[in-house]
């Protein structure tokens, strides 16, 4: 990762085999936005703008201004945002409107939202006309710090989270701080959430300013929610571009999802914000590595107490604990009907442990239900 500057932006890049971009980061980027995708596709004229009907009123206009100022016709396509809705008939509904409105293989897609329009898109973008490139817009903190990142893009099955995708990298991410002010209390500490697991797997100094300043953070306040975003963002650009494809170290950017997702499909993805499952996956992964022997009680203490301190969490379903254990094994990082677990083995170190007895995950789980 090289970082540049880039007016009154700041340029981390992210840099894997295959791809190079940057991820921008600034107080009124969205503003300027037009600018800087002309710069990157300089004969284009046309974009085509993903975003929902809750995102769009909110953003829509700032972004169409900066877009015309800078000579480029814009079209949008909404859709539905809710976690339910990640589903294939989205995206291909979406393919049908693009292909009614004349998009082709030369298409620049932007999405403007929250995690699902960015993966949405992504996929969107990696399968239409066999790939067109796109631009991540995220206006959600979950977005700036995590899924509008790395490339990985996909939708929802039935049977579980992400299920079908691709890696398909953005030609660069537009992260402006500004879009989190009329994002909701529950939305934001969701996404915060996310820097924690950051902080937690890999940047102990990260970890002890989230500490010390946790109450700025989730007032919003300007610097130190830059510095928030800042650390998470070259966290996963370091893992990002040290593994591309998620066949090493890139895994333990899953600290919490492996639970996460267990308890999203649980719930039906309705009652539990992606952010709170990964935070209610953070604790069992914690209280796990604790219980195996891996994490020493001092840490383990806190690490929940961080994840505690971002804010009160939703209940988990209330599903009987082999149910939940069997649910695991619908999630994409079982390998060969092997549970792997992102465990964290001190403050900023991690790793992915496989020989994790099934009884012992039953004793969380069955403590989690207990709360």
């Amino acid at each position: 990762m090289r970082k540049r500057g880039t007016g009154s932006a700041k340029a981390l890049w992210m840099q894997t085999p295959t791809a190079r971009y940057p991820v921008w980061i600034g107080t009124g980027l969205l503003a300027e936005s037009g600018a800087r995708l002309r710069c990157l596709r300089p004969r284009d004229e046309r974009v085509f703008v993903v975003s929902s009907p809750r995102v769009w009123p909110l953003w829509g206009r700032v972004l169409t201004r900066s877009l015309r100022r800078a000579g480029l016709r814009s079209e949008t396509l909404l859709m539905d945002d809710r976690e339910a809705a990640k589903r294939l008939v989205t995206l291909e509904r979406l393919a049908e409107a693009l292909l009614r409105r004349g998009a082709d293989r030369d298409a620049l897609l932007v999405a403007l939202g929250g995690g699902v329009v960015g993966d949405v898109t992504g996929f969107l973008a990696s399968s239409y006309m066999r790939g067109v490139e796109y631009v991540q817009i995220p206006t959600t903190l979950v977005g700036q710090v995590d899924s509008a990142l790395g490339g990985k893009t996909g939708v929802n099955l039935r049977s579980g989270k992400n299920l079908l995708g691709a890696f398909h990298h953005p030609r660069a991410v537009v992260a402006d701080p500004r879009t989190l002010e009329t994002l909701p209390d529950r939305d934001y500490r969701a996404g915060l959430y996310e820097v924690v697991k950051c902080a937690v797997i890999g940047d102990a100094k990260l970890f002890r300013f989230l500490e010390r300043n946790l109450s700025l953070v989730l007032a919003r306040e300007p610097c130190s929610l830059a510095s928030a975003i800042e650390g998470a963002v070259r966290l996963k650009a370091a893992l990002v571009g040290e593994d591309e494809r998620e066949a090493g170290r890139r895994r333990l950017l899953n600290l919490g999802h492996t639970f996460g997702h267990a308890f999203e499909a649980a719930a039906r993805y309705r009652t539990l914000r992606h952010g709170e499952a990964v935070a209610w996956g953070m604790i069992a992964a914690t209280r796990l590595a604790e219980r195996v022997g891996l994490l020493r009680p001092p840490d383990a203490e806190r690490i929940l107490g961080l994840v505690r301190a971002v804010g009160k969490l939703p209940p988990l379903p209330r599903i009987a604990p082999a149910r939940l254990y069997a649910q695991l094994f619908a999630d994409k990082k079982t390998r060969g009907g092997q549970l792997h677990f992102v465990l964290p083995r001190a403050i900023g170190r991690a790793a992915v442990v496989s020989d994790v007895s099934r009884a012992d995950v039953l004793v969380v789980l069955r403590e989690l239900a207990a709360h």
